[in-house]
């Protein structure tokens, strides 16, 4: 009896296995079935109606569930192509809508600026979902080519914001950039929110309150996606430095330089946000920077500024379609305000920066800012600088993004 049961179970399992593989093989089958469908298909749907054969017109009928579903793939890829195309207002509806922001300006009582990478493509610093944006390469499978980015300086825009701020007509304004040009430009800590960081400031977490440490170099250079540390160390506690970046997939916790608390208030309190060269698909999803818990009648005004489509464009009262140096330039004209010129002796990176300690002196191989008297303070020792400083991929610049797309891959 127990060589019958045994038998049995032996055969139920043979059974079992082949009726799996049989099953599995069958799903392999129908896959590559549905795969040459869609092939078919597809070819027969690149081809004008009228140069049809019969036979593949009979196809299509066959297969209406495919067609239908690449006709909506299609209608998909459209709108995705369309939201990635720059456009451009002629020169005469420019200025006319550059005269509507100047009437909002003039009459904003709380205006607050939201700024992003395309400020700063002005300086070289690429943007990111621009036609040859950081991301849009990268998920292209194409290199980022770079360049030094601590040879960027405030573009006339970081000007114009700041002489804004300086005239009271701006409050405060909240960037996305990392690259420090707002802050060298003049414009007050307490009026700068730094959402995703400041790429010259390195902090001890384990002093209390947290100790900030601002140089002349972009402090990224180790950095990546979860992984702050900067190789130096807290010359009060020996705690380890960690730089200021929030990558994709983090959350922001220091109070400085992201000042999330400023950047809340003054959302709280604005009636008009103009939003310069961001695409705003990051920021859209902090709710507390754009007052959804009041009523729509009672939020800010919405002002962009963006050469591509933004998830913000139905909320806005007006959308410009140029670049933020041509806006900003035509706004100070028709407000009356004369431009400054960004002079790098006053640039307050020199006067906030502390310098390396002996021992820290060749920690990294980024290029200095020096001033046009000469800053020397943190220049590495002859020979230290690497060759490939001039080829910039901070942890902030790409890299993140990079392990963030493997690690999920990976998951």
């Amino acid at each position: 009896m127990a060589e019958n049961r045994m038998a049995e179970e032996a055969d139920n399992g043979v059974s079992s296995r082949a009726e799996r593989k049989a099953l599995e093989k069958a799903k392999i089958l129908q896959r590559e079935n549905e795969r040459k469908i869609f092939r078919q298909v597809g070819r027969v749907l690149k081809k004008p109606e009228a140069e049809r054969s019969e036979e593949e017109a009979a196809v299509l009928l066959l297969h209406r569930e495919t067609v239908e579903e690449l006709c909506k793939r299609q209608v998909r890829r459209n709108v995705i192509k369309r939201k990635q195309e720059e456009v451009f207002d002629d020169a005469d509806e420019l200025k006319s809508k550059v005269r509507q922001l100047t009437v909002a300006v003039k009459q904003a009582k709380h205006l607050v600026v939201y700024t992003g990478a395309g400020i700063s493509t002005a300086a070289s610093i690429p943007d990111y979902r621009g036609p040859n944006g950081v991301w849009t390469q990268l998920q292209k499978g194409r290199t980022v080519s770079s360049s030094d980015l601590s040879k960027a300086e405030p573009t006339l825009t970081h000007m114009c914001i700041r002489m804004l701020h300086k005239e009271e007509l701006v409050k405060h304004v909240v960037s996305q950039n990392c690259d420090g040009l707002h802050l060298r430009s003049g414009l007050p800590r307490h009026a700068l929110s730094e959402l995703h960081g400041n790429m010259f400031i390195e902090v001890c977490t384990s002093c209390s309150p947290v100790r900030e440490y601002v140089r002349l170099f972009d402090v990224t250079e180790r950095t990546s996606l979860h992984r702050h540390g900067t190789g130096r160390r807290c010359s009060h506690c020996g705690g380890e430095l960690r730089d200021t970046i929030v990558h994709f997939g983090e959350r922001g916790t220091l109070e400085q330089p992201l000042n999330w608390k400023g950047a809340a208030e003054a959302a709280m309190m604005a009636d008009v946000i103009l939003c310069l060269g961001s695409s705003l698909k990051v920021l859209k999803k902090y709710a507390c920077l754009w007052s959804m818990n009041r009523a729509a009648s009672k939020r800010p005004k919405l002002y962009i500024v963006n050469l591509q489509w933004t998830p913000k464009d139905d909320m806005a009262v007006l959308k410009i379609h140029g670049k933020c140096d041509d806006v900003m330039s035509l706004l100070m004209e028709e407000l009356n305000i004369q431009i400054p010129v960004y002079d790098r002796t006053k640039d307050p990176i020199f006067s906030l920066a502390t310098p390396l300690q002996p021992e820290e002196v060749g920690s990294h191989t980024r290029e200095v800012l020096s001033s046009s008297h000469g800053q020397e303070d943190c220049l590495p020792e002859p020979g230290e600088q690497a060759e490939e400083a001039t080829g910039v991929q901070g942890g902030w610049f790409g890299r993140g993004y990079g392990k963030g797309r493997k690690k999920k891959k990976a998951a």
